[in-house]
Formats: C-alpha cells, sequence, structure tokens
C-alpha cells in the first residue's frame, strides 16, 4: 500500500509510456486474443463433456475434435477457392 502512495505522490507514473493502442482493450488484437481463449474454453468443456458425460476415450475425444478440425479446414478452402475463382477478395 505505501509503495502505491509513494507512486502517486512521487509521481512516478509520469515516467511510464502509455499503452500502445495495439494492445488497448478494445484493440482488434486484444480482441482477437480474448476469442482464442473463449474457444479454447469452450473446447476444454467440449472435451469434459465428451469424456466425463458420454464415456468417450480421451482418445477418442481428440479424434472427434480432430476431424472437427479437418473439416472446417475444407470447408474454409473451399469457400476461399470458390471467392478467389469469383475474383472476390
Amino acid at each position: 500500500k505505501a509503495a502505491f502512495i509513494n507512486f502517486i505522490n512521487d509521481k512516478e507514473w509520469k515516467s511510464i509510456e502509455p499503452v500502445s493502442s495495439w494492445f488497448g482493450p478494445s484493440s482488434l488484437l486484444m480482441s482477437s486474443m480474448s476469442a482464442l481463449f473463449k474457444l479454447s474454453m469452450w473446447i476444454r468443456h467440449g472435451h469434459g463433456y465428451l469424456t466425463e458425460n458420454l464415456g468417450i476415450p480421451v482418445w477418442g475425444s481428440y479424434a472427434v475434435f480432430g476431424l472437427a478440425t479437418l473439416f472446417l479446414g475444407m470447408v474454409l478452402g473451399l469457400v476461399s477457392a470458390v471467392l478467389g475463382a469469383d475474383g472476390g477478395l
């Protein structure tokens, strides 16, 4: 507590550079990081549901998520190819 009060009273805060706009809470970078964290928590909960509630072995859960990743990659690749062929993007 004393160190914080001295930090304010001695105006040490003036020597600290402000946070870049890239690292601000509302920036695209931090919003993307937040979305990735939320996705990882969703995957964790999904893995727990598959293994604990449905009784799927751990390797089976990994296989489900691996196949879902491959399927999503194929769909995104197809969408990208169709948009690229039409001159989009």
